[in-house]
C-alpha cells in the first residue's frame, strides 16, 4: 500500500530530481572538457571499451540511439584519434568500431575524472544514503 503524497511534495520532489539531474550533466560536461568531447561520445567509448571492437549496429543499440547519430558520434571519436574503424574479420562488407590506445587512455581518465566528481556529489551521503538512493533510482532505471 503506497501513500500519496500532497500535489505540492510530488512538485517539490519532480522538481529537486531535475536539479539534481541538471548538476551532474554541469559537470559531466565540465569533466569531458579537457579530452573536448562530448557525453555522448564518452558513453559511445565507454561502450567500446566495455565490449571491444563492435559494428555500428551493435553500438547503436547499445546506446540507443539510431544508427545515423551512432556514425555521427563515431566520426567525432575518430576525428579525435580515440577510435578506428577495421574490416570486420567475419564479413569483409562490414566494418568495426575499435577503440585506440589513445582512446583506451581517454576513457580510463574520463572513467577517473568522473568517479572522483560523482564522490564530490554523493560524498555528502552515508553509506545507508548511498544504498537506498541506488535502490531507488534502480527501481526508477527499470
Amino acid at each position: 500500500m503506497s501513500e500519496t503524497l500532497p500535489d505540492d511534495a510530488d512538485e517539490s520532489l519532480f522538481e529537486t530530481f531535475w536539479a539534481v539531474a541538471r548538476r551532474l550533466r554541469h559537470t559531466t560536461r565540465e569533466s569531458l572538457e579537457p579530452w573536448d568531447i562530448t557525453p555522448g561520445h564518452a558513453r559511445a567509448l565507454s561502450v567500446l571499451m566495455r565490449h571491444g571492437a563492435v559494428r555500428l549496429s551493435v553500438l547503436s543499440e547499445h546506446l540507443h540511439i539510431a544508427p545515423r547519430s551512432t556514425t555521427e558520434v563515431v566520426d567525432g571519436l575518430e576525428q579525435r584519434g580515440l577510435v578506428r574503424r577495421e574490416p570486420d574479420p567475419s564479413d569483409r562488407r562490414a566494418t568495426l568500431v575499435a577503440v585506440t590506445d589513445r582512446g583506451s587512455d581517454v576513457g580510463r581518465a574520463i572513467k577517473r575524472a568522473r568517479r572522483a566528481e560523482g564522490e564530490k556529489l554523493f560524498g555528502a551521503l552515508s553509506p545507508a544514503d548511498r544504498a537506498e538512493l541506488t535502490r531507488i533510482l534502480g527501481l526508477l532505471r527499470g
